[in-house]
């Protein structure tokens, strides 16, 4: 047995004020770079394609260690996906960012391929605040 409790059986203990504060400005970024990326994606095909995509994993991977946690990466792609969307609709006015072509559907599908991925993968934490590790 065990002297110690359960990760479920402990009280969970609410971020610091600077914890929420790193997740909202990660939020801002992953929105930005969504914004910048949709500009350049179209102007160099396929560079800048590859360009957008490797920026928004960049901006993930590097949230997600900056928190130490996956919360971080979670916040930055999140900001990415709801920028993205967001420009994707038309406005009454019929202008448009996104054309109906290979290179916006790439751009769309791979950056959310390219948030999960990132976040998902990004180093997670144990509850005593140590890397995670399976085997010694």
């Amino acid at each position: 047995m065990s002297d110690r409790s359960p990760m479920l059986a402990q009280p969970m203990r609410p971020p610091s004020a600077a914890r929420v504060t790193a997740c909202l400005g990660f939020f801002l970024l992953g929105a930005v770079v969504g914004v910048a990326g949709a500009l350049v994606q179209p102007a160099w095909f396929p560079g800048g394609l590859l360009l957008a995509l490797a920026g928004e994993a960049g901006a993930v991977l590097c949230a997600a260690r900056v928190t130490r946690g996956r919360v971080g990466g979670v916040a930055a792609a999140a900001g990415w996906m709801l920028a993205v969307i967001l420009l994707t609709a038309s406005r009454p006015e019929g202008d448009f960012l996104f054309a109906a072509g290979s290179g916006s559907y790439l751009f769309l599908l791979g950056g959310i391929g390219v948030a999960v991925m990132c976040a998902t993968l990004a180093p997670g934490r144990q509850p005593d605040g140590g890397p995670v590790r399976l085997a010694k």
